[in-house]
């Protein structure tokens, strides 16, 4: 029997036929026809996974430089010498793998200053 004429036959069958089939082969052959699609329906469930944890990047210091200067001390807790380089040498992550809530509040505080800011 070709492979053509097996799918002609299959053509003609009625999805009850055809459950039949997948069942019987399943058992002759030992595989389950069901356990690829459990594994693609896992896999993008890990995708769909919310993020977690966030990293809060200035991207740049804007017009008013000190004032974020004063607020990236604040928040990292850095010397004036390393804020101010920090500040300069923008885009650079401040906080890194910090919750949502955190991220959001040091981007407010940031934006407040006049910097602009990126949380990915």
């Amino acid at each position: 029997m070709s492979k053509e004429q097996i799918l002609e036959a299959i053509k003609g069958m009625t999805v009850l036929e055809l459950n039949d089939l997948v069942k019987a082969i399943e058992e002759e052959f030992g595989v389950t026809a069901a356990a690829p699609v459990a594994m693609v329906a896992g896999g993008g469930a890990a995708e769909v996974a919310e993020q977690t944890e966030f990293d809060v990047i200035l991207t740049s210091a804007g017009a008013s430089k000190i004032n974020v200067i004063k607020v990236v001390r604040e928040i990292t807790g850095l010397g004036l010498k390393e804020a101010k380089d920090l500040v300069d040498n923008a885009p650079k992550p401040l906080k890194e793998k910090v919750a949502k809530e955190e991220a959001e509040a040091v981007k407010a505080k940031l934006e407040e200053a006049g910097a602009s800011v990126e949380v990915k």
